[in-house]
């Protein structure tokens, strides 16, 4: 059974084009993925990612609320017994931001560029299922 990873856009931000592009490239390199769509609440997220047992939480946030909605992902995660979910973050996120990030709580950061086959092997690195 392929490793299910759900792709999400937590809060105002409408704009999915690299959500998309991401969910693609993971598609194509074998892992199942859902994709909820734009302007989700992060406990809606939470709420698709134990319904749906995925192994990761990919947020898409090019908003500039990248911190705070991070950081509520994965409290709500550790909250619902399910901190063994890997929250990873993609989107405009500022160098200084990165260790920030990580601090608090995501697995890994993917900034604006990072290319898809970065992507898809650091996700395979968390899933224990190198791509």
């Amino acid at each position: 059974m392929p490793t299910r990873v759900l792709i999400a856009k937590p809060g105002l931000d409408g704009h999915d084009r690299g959500a998309k592009i991401v969910a693609r490239a993971l598609r194509d390199a074998g892992f199942e993925v859902i994709f909820t769509g734009i302007r989700q609440r992060v406990e809606d997220i939470v709420a698709a990612a134990l319904q749906e047992d995925v192994a990761v939480v990919g947020l898409s946030i090019l908003s500039g609320a990248h911190l705070s909605l991070t950081t509520r992902t994965v409290d709500g995660l550790r909250a619902a017994e399910a901190g063994d979910i890997a929250v990873v973050v993609g989107g405009t996120i500022p160098p200084g931001d990165v260790r920030l990030l990580e601090e608090a709580g995501a697995a890994a950061v993917f900034p604006t560029g990072t290319a898809l086959d970065v992507l898809v092997t650091e996700i395979g690195k968390l899933t224990g299922e190198p791509r």
